[in-house]
């Protein structure tokens, strides 16, 4: 048994709380690796968090400007050179979900890249080993967070397929703010071998109360689609579920989109106000505009309409929240869709899973403040298609 193997079978024997521990013994033992680190994205995107004992005591590492952020940020291997020896940074990611960084040190020797390419793997092996491990440990939810997250925004996190997906025909990037407070937005994606079905949601109301609708918009949007049926027939029976509820007093906006991953056709149900904006592969931005329908759960039993476009390989699709082009700066300007088309345009060079952050900090600007009053919520899809 080869040494690769050696690591992955001892990180599938581990209990979930000890990954790391049992993953430091193989690397000491079959690559002379001196020390090893693993550190987590926190919910915002803006530190590596180092996975430890709580209280945690090491310090947290900005995803800008040092060694393991280039990694991150690249999604490439890394080495570092320092005065104890290289230092090796991998990004740990699953199906393009970036989840954070493996840091080794190796003796010199050691550097080589057959060494660097075994040690990625084993890198995106320990991913996926922490996604089945949160099931049973809370060890990587824990070091995620920067700070505690309110009631709501725990209830949101957990609903969420992920921050970023990657297939042949596709990647997604996706980021809510205020990343530790957040209300009632929301996205989800499922995908099968020939469709994508994203759903982006623009919640109402704040705190516990936006997040149990979402909750439930999501919910029932997911038993519909499990079931198997259109996504008109998704809209209508998740807004029946609403209104059973809450009989009209609250509601829920939604874009449902169902994307055919051979022809790039596209059918969508627009039921309130999360806005959709395309970037074609020659650069050009426009709206995609729709047919507005009705919020799910204002009244009951209503129908709604698939509405139909395409997408071509090497388009770009941006879907925002109100949170994000309804702001004002301090002059009063709002933000908009111009200022929306500038963004795509600036980051047009950016992967998918970096664009979010991206829009997210040049609205910061144009706020003119940290903190925003509402969710912001930025979705980015590249279209390859087949």
């Amino acid at each position: 048994m080869n040494r690769f193997h050696v690591a992955e079978r001892a990180l599938r024997r581990a209990a979930p709380h000890r990954l790391l521990e049992a993953l430091c013994e193989v690397l000491v033992e079959q690559y002379a690796v001196s020390c090893v680190d693993l550190y987590m994205a926190d919910y915002g995107l803006s530190v590596l968090q180092p996975v430890s004992v709580l209280p945690h005591t090491d310090e947290p590492i900005s995803v800008h400007n040092t060694a393991p952020g280039r990694a991150f940020g690249s999604q490439e291997p890394f080495v570092e050179a320092s005065e104890q020896g290289p230092r090796v940074h991998l990004p740990v990611t699953v199906r393009g979900d970036r989840l954070g960084v493996l840091t080794l040190s190796l003796p010199e020797e050691s550097v080589s890249p057959d060494v660097l390419g075994e040690l990625r793997e084993i890198a995106e092996i320990l991913g996926h080993e922490v996604i089945v491990a949160e099931r049973d440990t809370d060890v990587y939810l824990q070091a995620r967070r920067r700070s505690r997250l309110t009631l709501a925004a725990e209830m949101q996190w957990q609903l969420l397929p992920g921050r970023s997906c990657s297939r042949r025909e596709y990647q997604i990037g996706a980021q809510l703010e205020p990343a530790y407070a957040i209300h009632g937005d929301n996205f989800d994606w499922s995908a099968t071998a020939d469709q994508l079905l994203l759903y982006v949601t623009n919640g109402m109301g704040e705190g516990i109360e936006a997040s149990l609708l979402t909750n439930l918009g999501i919910n029932a949007l997911r038993n519909a689609r499990r079931a198997g049926i259109s996504i008109e027939d998704q809209a209508a029976l998740a807004d029946q579920a609403i209104y059973a509820q809450h009989r009209g007093s609250l509601h829920l906006s939604v874009l449902l989109l169902d994307f055919d991953l051979d022809s790039g056709r596209v059918r969508v149900v627009d039921a309130g106000s999360p806005r959709m904006m395309r970037m074609s592969a020659k650069g050009g931005v426009e709206t995609v505009d729709l047919d507005a329908q009705l919020p799910l759960g204002m009244f009951e039993e209503t129908d709604y309409v698939a509405q139909e476009f395409s997408v071509e390989p090497g388009d770009r699709l941006l879907f925002v929240s109100d949170g994000v082009y309804e702001v004002a700066s301090p002059l009063g300007e709002r933000y908009g869709e111009k200022a929306l088309a500038r963004a795509m345009t600036a980051t047009r060079l950016l992967p998918a899973a970096e664009v979010p952050r991206a829009v997210l900090r040049e609205l910061t600007v144009h706020r003119g403040r940290p903190m925003p009053d509402d969710d912001a919520l930025v979705v980015c899809l590249d279209w390859y298609g087949r």
